[in-house]
């Protein structure tokens, strides 16, 4: 996802008023910049970088929605509402069939060896930011078994 793609569609919701999406969008925004800043790369922000900040804020939403109590619906709602334009920005996540083509073309000498550690750490490396943590450790778990 290009940054700038990002800020040319807050900058749509704002024309939009429509203050939730500008909102949400505007988390991604900020979020992307603290990770380029601490970088040091404040001015040419990569894609890379900008899917690791969005997906790093999907992942804070859903604990929220999950630690939300059932009596603040409305706040549930508000979080679900962020989570959905939050996903129309995430990186394409590979399933767990093209998980387990890539750990059996790349990593079958690691998996080999049967160490459960030793395999996700060298797996997380390769498809960190492209396939979902529970889903590798599925997969890698089913092959071991």
């Amino acid at each position: 996802m290009q940054f700038t793609t990002l800020q040319k569609d807050m900058m749509q919701a704002m024309k939009d008023h429509d203050k939730a999406r500008k909102d949400a969008i505007s988390t991604l925004v900020s979020a992307t910049k603290k990770l380029a800043i601490d970088a040091g790369c404040r001015d040419d922000i990569p894609d890379d970088m900008t899917d690791q900040a969005i997906l790093k804020e999907i992942k804070s939403v859903k604990e929220q929605i999950e630690t939300c109590p059932d009596s603040r619906a409305d706040l549930k709602a508000e979080y679900e509402a962020r989570l959905k334009v939050f996903e129309e920005y995430a990186p394409k996540m590979l399933s767990a069939e093209e998980v387990e083509a890539i750990l059996k073309d790349k990593f079958a000498d690691v998996i080999a060896t049967g160490n459960k550690g030793q395999i996700m750490k060298a797996v997380m490396g390769e498809l960190k930011g492209k396939a979902d943590g529970k889903v590798i450790n599925e997969v890698v778990a089913k092959m071991m078994g």
